[in-house]
């Protein structure tokens, strides 16, 4: 038993030590911290199951060709996934969870796999059931400036065909030559082998193989002096070219240079052979004389 202090003004209070807690009141308690605890987990995972997809949703994605401005497109696309059915090159995919409100709808990854124009005639487009994908943007869209081709763009593959246009008047984004460093073509080197490797699944179409069968990337090896890929294998005529420039310390170098017909079909990404890729597409991005 606990003393008790009985002094004048000590109101008779025991003074002796509180009793350990019996096992189950620990085993109560170590439920309750564990309970908080879970509790708390679950209410930060909430939180982060509501913010990721909108934070990744801010991520610009490369919609396919003839794409409405992105709004528009989100309002409009029903993510019925006839546009994915109906590429030849299979460049178009349908996002996922983390792309929030954008969960379901069709983008392109350029540098896994680009839009070559494989179908001549964007059967994206032609798929397309709602015109979020559309050759003819209806009057009361605004067209945003920049985004406007000047002319229908040329396809190389179709030069000689008694039509060589695509019917596209706006751009999904233009290529930029993001990581000038790391160009080869600025180095003044060449390349040899297969881009991206051996295992790269990414294809195109060759014309001097075969007009209207793409074919693997890794199949098509390269041996060139001077690497000019992205100009090279550019679908579209007069979009990148290689010229010559002058380097900061005044000294001539040659470099990829993209010009107003590029349409940012994501070719040049998917070609570079340097890694991270020293030119990539940026999505929406309009001309800027």
């Amino acid at each position: 038993m606990s003393a008790v202090d009985n002094t004048p003004g000590s109101g008779g209070k025991s003074t002796g030590n509180k009793p350990p807690l019996s096992k189950e009141r620990q085993q109560q308690a170590r439920r309750r911290v564990l309970r908080t605890i879970l509790l708390t987990g679950g209410v930060m995972g909430a939180a982060l199951s509501g913010y990721l997809p909108l934070a990744y949703g801010q991520k610009k994605r490369l919609r396919p060709p003839g794409a409405l401005d992105e709004k528009d497109f989100l309002a409009s696309c029903i993510k019925c996934g006839q546009c994915v059915q109906v590429c030849p090159v299979q460049a178009i995919k349908l996002a996922d969870l983390v792309d929030g409100f954008g969960v379901g709808t069709p983008y392109i990854d350029a540098r896994e796999q680009a839009c070559d124009f494989s179908c001549d005639a964007v059967q994206c487009i032609l798929a397309c059931p709602t015109g979020s994908l559309t050759y003819h943007k209806p009057e009361f869209l605004p067209v945003r400036h920049g985004a406007a081709l000047a002319a229908k763009p040329i396809l190389l593959a179709k030069e000689t065909d008694a039509e060589p246009t695509l019917n596209l008047k706006e751009r999904i984004g233009v290529a930029r030559l993001t990581r000038p460093e790391s160009c080869l073509a600025i180095q003044g080197k060449g390349f040899k082998g297969q881009v991206q490797g051996p295992d790269f699944e990414g294809r195109m179409r060759y014309m001097s193989v075969d007009r209207w069968k793409p074919i693997k990337i890794a199949d098509h090896p390269y041996d060139v002096a001077e690497c000019d890929l992205c100009a090279r294998e550019c679908p579209i005529k007069g979009a990148i070219s290689i010229e010559t420039v002058f380097a900061p310390d005044g000294s001539q170098r040659k470099s990829p240079v993209v010009h107003e017909p590029c349409v940012g079909c994501g070719v040049c990404e998917m070609i570079c052979p340097v890694e991270p890729t020293a030119i990539e597409i940026v999505p929406r991005e309009v001309w800027r004389s």
